[in-house]
Parts: C-alpha cells; structure tokens; sequence
C-alpha cells in the first residue's frame, strides 16, 4: 500500500531554502520535535520493528531511494481500504503517479500546502501514519509480519545512493530452511508428539506411576519404553535439521563481489540494490536484473533445474540501456523501476532509467531469480532487486502436504478398537469384583495402567523405520536404476493403487521428436523423399541472387512455383523459432525450452539449411552445399507459452531489406489467423490419425511504414506496468495476427517408451484402470492409445467431443452406463463442461471403464479429474507425468510419479517417488509396492500381537489374583520385552517376501488381492485378538499350575511364564516367514542368546535357582507345545483346504 507523503523531507528542502528566514526558524524548531517523536515511535517498535513509512535522504539533487507514495494524509486514507487501486492515468508510468507528481526530483510531492505545516499538526500526522502503517501489516506464509508498504509495493531502485536505512527496509537475504533452533528444538518436537492421543496417554500412564495410589510398578518401567520412542525421532529430526542447517551455511557464506561496495561479501548480506558481478559457474544469490553481459551481444544463458526443474538452458538478455554503459554511470546515472514481488516465475514488469531521461522496459528475459546457475562464459553485471522470501524461489517454497497412507489410517481405525477393549476390560474387572471396593475407580485406572501395553507405544516407530527400509530398497533397486523416493511416509500405498492416471508425451513417449512430415496443401513430403526438398532447397539458395529469389517474379511451371513453396517453407522452419547454438567442450548444441523446435532445426539442417549463428540481435542461416549464407535481423521475438499456444518473429532479410512477420502454432490458434483455407482442419485430422504432433506454419509480409507503427505502439504498450501483456496483445492482434499466408503443416512423431505396450498390458491385468490425461489433439491421443495397447484390438471407444452446452449432454452417457468394457474418449472442452455441471452421474459412470482418454485438458482439469476420483471412489490414486504441466495432477494424487524427462525434472521434483522410463512403473507397483504393504501390515500386527498377548498375561493372573490390579511383570521386564527380547526378530519381517519377484510380472493377477486390503483388515485382527488371547491365556494359566500363587513362588511363575512369552515371540516371528535370509536368522538366534546371557541380571524378578532344574524346563516345553503346536496345525489345515493364491503361484513355479 502506498505511504504517506513525507513531511519531514518536505520541510528539510523548504529549511534549505533562504527565502524566508521566520521558516527557517520554525522548521528548525518543528525538526527538533519531529526527531524526539521520532525516538518515541522507535521506542516503541522495539519487538516489533514496524519501519516508517518513508524516508527520502536527497545526495546531490537526486532522490536516493524513492517509494511510491499518495498526496496527503486525506487520499492515504482512501486508499488505505484497497493497496493495489490505481490511477486512471498511470498505464505507462503507475509507479511515478505523472498526473500528481512533480518532475522535479528535488520536490515529489506537488500537492502539499507550500507553507509548511505546523509542528502539531506535523507530529499529529506522523502519530496517524504510524497507526496506519500499523495497520497494513500483513502474515507471509513464513510466519513472520511483512509492511505492505514496503515489500508488496513497486520499487524504485538507486543503486548509488540507497542508504543502509532503506536497505534494511527490505527483508534479509539470509536462507533460512532449518525447522528448529535450540530453543524451540525440544517444545516443538514434543509438542509435535504429544499431540497425537497415543503418545499422550502413554505420556500420562507413565506419569501416573508418580501418584501412589496408581502406582503399580518402577516409574523407569513405563518412562523407557516412550523415552525411546521420543529418542528415535528427535534424533532423526535433529539430524535433518543439521544437515539442512548445514546447507544453508553454505549458500549463505558464498562470496560475490559487489561493485557499488567495492568489495566481496557473503551472499547473506546482499541488499536491494547492489550490483554483483557473477561469473559462470556461480549460484545466483537473490533475485537480479541483468544489466550487462561480458558478451558484446548482451546475452546470458542460466540454468534453471533448481528452480523450475528443465534441463534446458535459458537465454537472459541485458538491458540494451545500460549494456555498453561505464561501472560509473551503472552506479550513478541509472534507476529501475521493479515491480511487486510475486509468485510467477515467468513474469516480470519493470524498467530501468538512464539520466531521469531515457526508459527501457523490462521483462523476464532481463532478469536472473535466485537459486539458477550461471551457464555460459564469461561474467554478468546484475542489480538485487528482490531478497530472501520476496525472491522467486523462495516464494514458490511451500511446505509439502504431509500425505498420509491408506494403512496408517487402518491401523488407527483399529488402534482405537484396542482402546476401547482396554477401557472395556479395566470396566468389566472391576465390576466382576462386585465395586466393593470405594475406591473402585482407582483400580479402574490402575487396569487401565496395567494393560496400556494393548496400545503398543512402539508401533509408530516401527512403521516409520520400516518405511525408511522400503526406500532404501527401492532406490538400490538395480532394474530400476536412479529412482528416487521423495516421499517416504507412503511407500504401502504402491501396493494399493486402482486408479493410474497418466499424461502422455515424455510419459508414454519419448519426448525425442523426429519432423517426419510436411504438407503443403497439395502436396507432402516425408522421411523418404527429404531428397526433393533438399534439391529444392540446394538450387534456390545457390541462385540467391537470381530473380528466383524475388516472391513478386511469376512463375511460369507448376515445379517452379512448388519450388518457391518448399523454399518459403523451409526458410520460415528455419527462422522462426527460439533455438540457440551453444558450444560446449567444441561440441555444438541446440538450446531451446521444447524439444519440438529443435526437431524443426535439425530438420532443416538434413535438407541442407543449418542455423549458423544466433543471438538476440541477428539470425545467420548456412547452405551446407554452397556455403552461401542467409542474414537475417531479429527485430522482436513473441515466444511460446501454454496460454497463446503459438510463437511468432519478425525478421528483416538484410540482402532484399524486407520485413516479414513468421508464426507457428497449434491448428485450434492458427486456423483462426492464417487466410481462409479448405485443407488446414482435414490435414490437420490426417496427421493426428497417424499419431503425429501437428504446427501450422504461416507468415506475412510487412512494410517498413506498418512496422515502425506497430514497433512504436508496441514499445509504448511494454513500458506499461499496468495490464502490460494484455496491452502488447492487442497491438500484435491489431498489426500482426490476422491473414497470414497459410504455408503449410509440420508432423512430429513422438517414439513410444521403451515397453510400454507390455507395461499398460501387465497394469491393466493387475486390475488398475488405466487413465490418459493429454493435452494433445483427440486423433494423436487416439492413434497413441491404440499403438500403446490402452485402447484393445476390437474394443468400442466411446467419443465424446465439443460438448459444449448440459442439455443433453448426460444423454452422450448412457451407451457406457450398459457397457462397461468400452473405451470413453472425451476432449477437454466436453470434459470441462460435465465437471462443472454433472460431476456425479458424470464420474459415477467413467470411474468404472477400463481406461478413459481425456485430450486437450488443462493442468487444472488434469488435477480436478485425480481429486473427484479420489473423493468419489475412495481408492488409491496415482498420477505420472514428467511435465511442469502435471505437477498439479501429481501432487493431487494419492500417490505422485514424476519421470526424469526431457522437459526437465519439474515433474520428477515435485512427485512422491521419480523413475526414468515408464516402464519402471510396473517394478514400482507389482513388486516393491506388494512388498511393502505386506510387510508394514504383518509388522503392524505383530506388534500388535506383542502387545496383547503381555496384556492377556496380565488379565489372567488379575483373575487368578481375586481382581486384584496387581502388575505380573514389573521395571526392566516390561522394557525389555517391548525392545531387547522381540524388537528385531520382529522388524526382520520388513526383509520377507511371499512370492519371488518374476512371478509378480508373470502372475500381474496377484495384484488385486492387495487393493481388496486382505493382509490387515478387521477380519485379520479378530483373528490375531482371538490368537492373543489362547496364547495368552494358555502361557499364563500353565505357568500357574506348574507353580502357584503364593508369594513364595511368584518368582517362579514370573520366569516361566515371562521366557515362554519371550520364546513364543520368537516361534511365531518364525513361523510367519516365507523367505529366510541371513539377517532373519541371526536376529532371531542373537536374541534368544541375548536373552539367556542376560537372565543372570535379573534376579530380582527370577527364582534363578529354579531356572536351572528340569522342571522349569518341562514346564517351559509343555507351555510352548500347547501354546504353539495347535496354532501352527489350524494354520497348516487352512492353507491346505484354501490356500492364497501366492501359494498357489509358487508352488506351481517351484520345480
């Protein structure tokens, strides 16, 4: 919002003045009291630190540093209710207000009383402007209060003058991505704990043990067991913390050399403001405005992988202004105007001054955003206009939604059924006692202390390590080599998908396009006769400067004028287009944000036209056969982006000195710009059918006198800060884009992935339904479908196109409502219209057909149709892509797969788990997917298991006891059991497997068994509570019968009855696995090692001196066989009568 005027500046110009000497004295007086309100104010924004709200220090006669301010106190408070209204007359300069600012810089503010203001009324002011300013403060997303006034304003910059005052206005550059500090480490992390239900009833359970009247063992006993939990995530959090402070030490101490400092300084320190010098290689630091190049052209390559993911490097340009200005006249003579800081990486409006005079616009292909890399040689000169978190980068950081997997949430479903059975047995205890007792309600919650061990306090942890196993598996996978696990609090759900929704060029195509067709209208040309354009192509440039080359000369054969049409053509392919040669190591390469561009170039360079040279000025063209070279002068560049869906150029041909204007784009575009015509749409069909990605190609010739006019408004309408693309759209539409010369269509072919067909057949057979979601044509999505196998031999596809209208679109539904094997083909206007008004009879329909093919679809539709699935459905999701087009379906998802492509690693960033080919996608779900749920869901129940069967235990000897809620196992016992005894016999079944891993791909079928949620269901639970429980019970009541329960044999029973559920554990762990391997084994024989060296230690719960007669050992034997042998017979019986299919698989693949 902008600040109110400043009337201390205002008076200290009028106190210069020697015009009236009765001022000079009130001003010195009314300064006087402006400096100690100031003090006052000051004192008051100690915790805080609000800034004023302006401040202009005048060095020479020049403002230093300039903020955009209103009149007076009466239109501050107008626009205080709205920041961003602005002037009806600002479209060419918003920031200097023209129509209430002076253009002398010695006095802004021309409305301001000429007599200056009394001192009350002065300080009066200054109190308001205080309390406003107070008032403007906004919350960024980091949590810390941002003055409007200062960063969501437009700002002028100075790079001479700005003192350290205003410098500090603006936020620091220093990075800060460390969650914690010392202080809040501890607070955070337990809060962060504590705020789940479990870990804070053990948290009470334990401390309950202080008050003596529930105290029913050794405080160490319950504190432990949490300890180590608690222990193992803050180390894991401080260890992440660390690495991430460490990170950020770096970047934040690296030097660059700042020119208006005469000196090097940390990256940290950087100030709006300063000029930088950055050499190739350099990390850029903040977000800059390229002034100069050490190129004589100007020009600047960076990449941008860090920052937006593409691999490509892109070409930043300095300002022509102040490209071949002196050092001095950069630090002294030159403004630049920046805009708000924003979001958009794309976007940038601003303008750099010379002399107060001469302005040139500026755009994002002036700037460099912070955290880009340097690529070409030599240095660059930039000026710091955004720091810290009003950088690009750091605006574009948000912290990612913590995704939570389908298991997770089954566990908790069934953890609060075993909190309700541990309120319910402590209940039913004490009411069998008959509530004689009047403190009943204190055994109540001693019951409830003695079988908290129900709720197992180690199950989380479990899981999480577990999860970290999985990842680790995953990424040393050697058949899926570079896969990276981004995510790894999901890895279960991999095993769980039913939905796959997939975008299509660099997902199910290579991305390597190849031009394999040209047609002219009446003619075509392909791969196989690239001979004829190439002659075309050789005798028309060897003849330059014959009157063949004069488009005004008639043409008296049809090959002649076929001739002059390939060569129209092919020139055009060769000069409109944002392709750049680069040398790198003395190999040529081709830089271009798409790889479609650069197929063009590489085609006009097999029929025999190279690019040669390029820069932002010129474009050099070279006829391989005679060496003749074609100049051409590049007077305005207007790229590709997804919502023009077109590129165009205007270019002078230096030898003929004429202007033409050359554009390409998308045939929906095109076809409204191009002449009228009664081939483009039935061509355009043709290509698509044959799965080829088509560019219209067209061109119009200007005259000198049309261009200077359009070159005029166009540079009015680039200085605009208001509205400014929009602006410049409409001079290119009013001069530029109407009846082209249609010239003729391009064809790319985009190779499928490697096996892919084998990939979507294995999926679909697995029982995933199979989505592809492209923004490309219904005939290339078509013939792409059906060549990648999504579309089967003889199955119906449904279409449904240019549905614009909802009456009687629903009707277009009810062939797939009868059957369900067809195949919907539907576009993206179609799809948008039934999003919009039947979303649920709409989805409720298409959600269960085998594969859907959705087309023209935007980012937003792409993510729309991954969340209703969810939301509708209920089943897992996974979404694949390797655009920046699909980051938003990726994160949408359930689970997210970005593939490493051409278009660069946005994608890949932004997914759960990132893979390099489709293909791996089948390895990902069948096999590490299966895995993983299995696992987690076995681990989870044996957990589980541990924690009821104790439990039981205890319920029976409460029984035993006349319900007295007195603790069986006490101090290290319980510790040890949960950790030292069981703990990695148990976390071992995280390295099983049921089935060997080419069975998964030979057998896809198995998959479906997983998305049913067979492996840990409340079915399974049941049966491992009722598990529990004989076990429990048989371990326990024996254990009683072989001693009793005198005081004087407690001590016996307890070692019974304790190493039999310690050796119980151990049996049933082995038991369970499928696959023994080395690390199985020797956790389980070490533990039971480890548990019989340490029983000497435990004499204060053990009868020592029993333990070594053979009557503990027949007890021992006869308690495990009746506990274990009818277990493991019923189990042998089941699979014997119903046997899982794995089993069946397996056995049938074993020879």
């Amino acid at each position: 919002m902008p600040n109110p005027p400043s009337f201390k500046s205002h008076k200290q110009n009028l106190f210069n003045s020697n015009n009236n000497q009765h001022a000079n004295s009130v001003d010195s007086f009314d300064l006087h009291l402006d400096d100690s309100f100031d003090a006052a104010l000051d004192s008051l924004q100690i915790n805080n630190n609000p800034e004023p709200l302006s401040k202009h220090n005048t060095v020479g006669d020049r403002e230093s540093f300039e903020m955009r301010t209103v009149d007076d106190l009466d239109n501050f408070s107008n626009h205080s209710s709205d920041s961003h209204r602005k002037s009806s007359n600002t479209d060419t300069h918003p920031l200097m207000y023209d129509n209430r600012l002076s253009q002398d810089d010695n006095f802004k503010f021309t409305n301001i009383a000429s007599s200056p203001p009394s001192s009350s009324n002065n300080i009066f002011s200054k109190a308001l402007s205080y309390l406003k300013v107070s008032n403007t403060k906004n919350w960024s997303k980091f949590g810390s209060p941002i003055e409007l006034s200062d960063q969501h304003i437009e700002r002028e910059i100075h790079p001479d003058t700005t003192p350290v005052y205003d410098r500090n206005r603006y936020v620091s550059n220093e990075l800060s991505n460390a969650k914690y500090n010392a202080v809040t480490f501890v607070p955070t992390l337990l809060y962060e704990q504590f705020k789940f239900f479990y870990n804070l009833y053990f948290l009470v359970v334990a401390l309950s043990q202080a008050v003596p009247a529930l105290r029913i063992g050794y405080l160490s006993s319950y504190i432990v067991p949490l300890a180590f939990v608690l222990t193992v995530t803050m180390a894991k959090e401080a260890i992440d913390d660390i690495q991430r402070r460490r990170r950020d030490r770096e970047s934040n101490n690296e030097l660059y050399h700042v020119i208006t400092r005469n000196r090097s300084i940390p990256s940290k320190d950087l100030k709006v403001g300063d000029l930088i010098k950055v050499h190739k290689g350099d990390r850029i630091p903040a977000d800059l405005v390229l002034l100069q190049s050490s190129e004589p052209s100007g020009e600047s390559f960076i990449k941008t992988d860090q920052l937006d993911g593409e691999t490509d490097w892109k070409l930043r340009v300095a300002c022509p202004l102040t490209q071949n200005l002196s050092e001095n006249d950069l630090i002294n003579r030159i403004s630049i105007t920046a805009s708000a800081p924003e979001k958009s990486i794309h976007k940038f409006l601003g303008k750099v001054t010379y002399k107060d005079s001469t302005s040139n616009p500026l755009s994002v292909d002036n700037t460099l955003w912070a955290n880009t890399v340097l690529a070409s040689s030599g240095f660059c000169i930039a000026c710091v206009v955004y720091t810290g978190r009003d950088t690009r980068q750091a605006m574009n950081t948000t912290t990612a939604k913590v995704k939570t997997g389908l298991l997770e949430l089954e566990i908790n479903s069934i953890s609060k059924i075993l909190c309700a059975c541990v309120f319910a047995l402590s209940i039913l205890l004490v009411a069998f006692a008959g509530f004689h007792n009047d403190d009943w309600y204190i055994d109540i919650l001693r019951y409830l202390i003695l079988f908290s061990t129900i709720i197992p306090v180690s199950l989380r942890v479990n899981l999480d390590l577990a999860k970290s196993v999985y990842a680790h598996q995953i990424e040393h996978d050697k058949t899926i080599p570079e896969t990276i696990v981004r995510t790894s609090t999901i890895p279960e759900d991999l095993g769980r998908i039913e939905y796959l929704l997939s975008d299509k060029t660099g997902t199910l195509t290579q991305n390597d396009m190849q031009l394999k067709k040209i047609h002219l209208g009446t003619v075509s040309y392909t791969s196989e006769t690239l001979d004829i354009v190439s002659d075309y192509v050789q005798s028309l440039v060897s003849s330059k400067n014959d009157s063949l080359n004069n488009s005004k000369v008639a043409l008296s054969t049809t090959r002649k004028d076929m001739s002059f049409r390939v060569r129209d053509m092919i020139l055009t392919l060769a000069i409109c287009h944002n392709v750049t040669p680069t040398f790198e190591d003395d190999e040529l390469t081709y830089q271009a944000a798409s790889p479609d561009e650069i197929a063009i170039v590489k085609f006009t360079e097999s029929v025999g036209l190279s690019l040669f040279k390029r820069d932002r000025h010129s474009i050099s063209l070279l006829h391989e056969h005679s060496g003749k070279t074609l100049n051409y002068e590049i007077l305005q560049v207007f790229p590709f982006n997804s919502d023009s869906k077109r590129m165009g150029i205007i270019v002078r041909d230096e030898q003929l000195d004429e202007y033409w204007f050359m554009q390409k784009g998308a045939d929906t575009v095109m076809s409204k710009i191009v002449e009228s015509n009664d081939w483009l749409e039935e061509e355009t069909g043709n290509m698509a059918r044959e799965g080829l990605r088509t560019l219209v190609i067209g061109r119009k010739k200007l005259n000198k006198k049309i261009y200077e006019q359009f070159q005029k408004e166009y540079n009015d309408a680039s200085l605009s800060m208001l509205n400014r693309d929009q602006q410049m759209s409409q001079v290119i539409t009013k001069y530029l884009e109407h009846d082209l010369e249609l010239l003729g269509l391009t064809g790319v072919e985009d190779k499928l992935q490697k096996d892919v067909k084998s990939s979507i057949e294995l999926l679909r057979n697995a029982g995933i339904k199979i989505w592809m979601l492209t923004g490309d044509k219904v005939e290339t999505a078509r013939c792409v479908s059906i060549s990648a196998k999504l579309i089967s031999r003889g199955q119906y596809v449904h279409t449904i196109t240019k549905v614009t209208r909802p009456e009687g679109a629903f009707n277009q539904l009810e062939y797939l409502k009868i059957n369900r094997n067809a195949c919907l083909l539907i576009d993206g206007e179609s799809l948008g219209m039934f999003l919009k008004h039947y979303e649920q009879e709409f989805f409720d329909v298409v959600v269960h057909l085998p594969t859907v093919i959705a087309c023209r679809c935007t980012p937003q539709q792409k993510a729309d149709v991954a969340l209703v699935i969810r939301k509708m459905t209920g089943k897992r999701v996974c979404c694949i892509g390797d655009g920046g087009n699909d980051v938003s379906m990726i994160q949408c998802a359930d689970v997210g797969v970005g593939i490493v492509g051409k278009e660069g690693k946005q994608a890949s960033l932004a997914a759960d788990f990132s893979i390099t080919q489709f293909c791996h996608l089948t390895e990902l779900l069948l096999w590490h997917g299966r895995n993983s749920y299995k696992r987690s869901a076995k681990l989870a129940q044996f957990v589980m298991h541990r924690g009821l069967i104790i439990a039981i235990c205890q319920a029976v000897y409460s029984i035993c006891s006349l319900f007295e809620p007195i603790a069986l196992y006490q101090g290290w016992l319980m510790v040890g059991y949960a950790t030292c005894y069981t703990m990695a016999p148990v976390f071992s079944l995280t390295l099983d497997h049921d089935i060997e891993e080419s069975l998964t791909k030979i057998y896809p079928e198995l998959y479906k068994e997983l998305t049913e949620g067979k492996s840990l269901s409340y079915k399974t639970f049941f049966v491992w509570v009722l598990l529990s429980l004989f076990q429990g019970s048989v371990i326990q009541l024996f254990s009683q019968a072989f001693t009793s329960l005198l005081d004087t044999d407690f001590t016996r029973m307890v070692a019974i009855s304790f190493t039999a559920l310690v050796v119980n554990e151990l049996i049933m762990v082995a038991l369970e696995i499928y696959t023994w391997n080395k690390t199985m084994l020797v956790t389980e024989i070490a533990t039971l090692l480890f548990y019989i060296v340490s029983v000497p230690f435990l004499g204060d719960y053990f009868d020592l001196g029993y333990m070594t007669t053979v009557n503990y050992y027949a007890g021992l034997l006869v308690i495990l066989l009746i506990s274990i042998f009818p277990v493991w017979t019923a189990k042998a019986i089941y699979r014997r009568l119903h046997p899982p299919s794995y089993a069946k698989v397996q056995e049938f693949a074993t020879p």
